[in-house]
């Protein structure tokens, strides 16, 4: 029996050894278009949110189409220079960074969508601050070490979700429309429902 020096490389050599040469390109040629396309998707998506969602509504509302396209670049470099420094971490599989990423989306943005939805009182400012301690929180458990006794997901769930009802409370302000479309919302659902 061959023992695999890198187990998550069991596909790669697997093509190898049972497929003609040419087929087992084919099939490598084809993963790693997929991983390429997937990897400047997310590049893409997550330059323009830190740009279009965070800089220009939050940091500077002014800002000029050329200092957003300069940002955009430089979110693109410093998001692939972390994720590179991620992939090459020593003793990180596939599946810790992928359980790491997610404990991240979902600790920063779990608690602020069901308010949304669930919640009138929940506001920008409430998830804004919510998204940051719930991020946070996920990396300090996570390179503390405490994510051997917890998964990180939780406690960062759990402290987005009480910054978020606090911080909203503290800042909310009554929005007749708003409040309006989210009653006519519960309702359509409820109609839906029954």
């Amino acid at each position: 029996a061959h023992k695999l020096d890198n187990p998550e490389a069991v596909f790669i050599s697997l093509s190898q050894i049972f497929f003609h040469p040419l087929f087992a390109g084919f099939a490598l040629a084809a993963i790693l278009a997929a991983v390429m396309s997937t990897i400047s998707s997310q590049l893409i998506v997550t330059s323009s949110a830190l740009i279009e969602d965070l800089y220009k509504v939050v940091v500077r509302k002014g800002a000029k189409d050329k200092e957003l396209v300069f940002l955009g670049r430089m979110a693109v470099l410093i998001v692939a220079v972390v994720a590179s420094a991620l992939a090459f971490k020593q003793n990180s599989t596939i599946l810790s960074l992928v359980a790491y990423a997610w404990a991240g989306f979902g600790a920063s943005f779990g608690p602020i969508i069901l308010l949304s939805l669930f919640w009138k009182k929940m506001n920008n400012w409430g998830a804004l601050f919510g998204m940051i301690v719930g991020a946070v929180t996920v990396i300090i458990w996570k390179n503390v070490g405490l994510g051997d006794t917890l998964y990180e997901i939780v406690p960062g769930f759990v402290l987005n979700f009480i910054v978020s009802v606090i911080v909203s409370l503290a800042t909310h302000k009554k929005n007749d429309e708003i409040e309006k479309e989210f009653d006519e919302s519960v309702r359509l659902l409820k109609q839906e429902s029954a």
